[in-house]
């Protein structure tokens, strides 16, 4: 069976409904926790999903966490909550899932502010001041084009090394901007805690994310 790719939108934050731009790295709203885990009875390919990889901003983590505590290692979660699974997928933090803007909402905390927030996640690699919205990281639309591109590349080389194995599917979760650029759909928009499945195509100098 061939390996999915499947985009994650983020479920409703604080700012969403507020409006405040303003407000640093916001948390999901109570209904934004409540789309995340409704996610688990809509998406059917739980059993076969071996990585999960999300944006390190509190939102996409939170959606991260409860949309898929059926799909997800136990040792992301505490011992007395019952989430997890044995043996489970593994979730990274990858900054180049990161929002485009540079607004507050789209910037994301320190990782010494997230290793208190999530103390049960990995963090290695996240570099330090991750969150400046400089160089790569900038909203500068080239810059948001080639950390897309490295991003698609670096799905494919995570696709190949899951290909013999099981649990072969890959869940991103992100941002609705910047799904965009990596969909290479401008026309994307999926509600909050949407999501949407693609298969992977290798081009001689890019991969390219095809709709299932």
């Amino acid at each position: 069976m061939t390996s999915k790719i499947h985009l994650v939108r983020h479920a409703e934050s604080v700012h969403n409904v507020s409006k405040d731009f303003y407000q640093l790295d916001p948390d999901l709203t109570p209904l934004g926790l409540q789309q995340a885990t409704q996610l688990i009875q809509a998406f059917p390919y739980a059993s076969e999903v071996g990585i999960i990889l999300t944006s390190p901003l509190r939102r996409t983590i939170q959606t991260s966490l409860a949309a898929f505590p059926n799909v997800l290692d136990k040792r992301y979660f505490d011992p007395d909550s019952g989430h997890g699974i044995e043996n489970g997928a593994t979730l990274f933090l990858d900054p180049d899932l990161q929002e485009r803007s540079a607004l507050p909402c789209d910037s994301g905390s320190s990782s010494e502010i997230l290793k208190v927030a999530f103390p049960r996640l990995d963090l290695k690699d996240l570099s330090d001041n991750w969150q400046v919205k400089e160089g790569l990281y900038s909203p500068d639309g080239e810059a948001v084009k080639e950390r897309a591109k490295r991003l698609r590349c670096r799905v494919a080389a995570i696709t190949e090394s899951l290909k013999d194995q099981e649990r072969k599917h890959v869940v991103i979760v992100t941002h609705g901007v910047f799904m965009k650029f990596l969909s290479g759909d401008p026309e994307i928009d999926l509600p909050k805690a949407g999501w949407k499945s693609y298969t992977v195509e290798k081009h001689i100098s890019d991969v390219v994310l095809l709709p299932v």
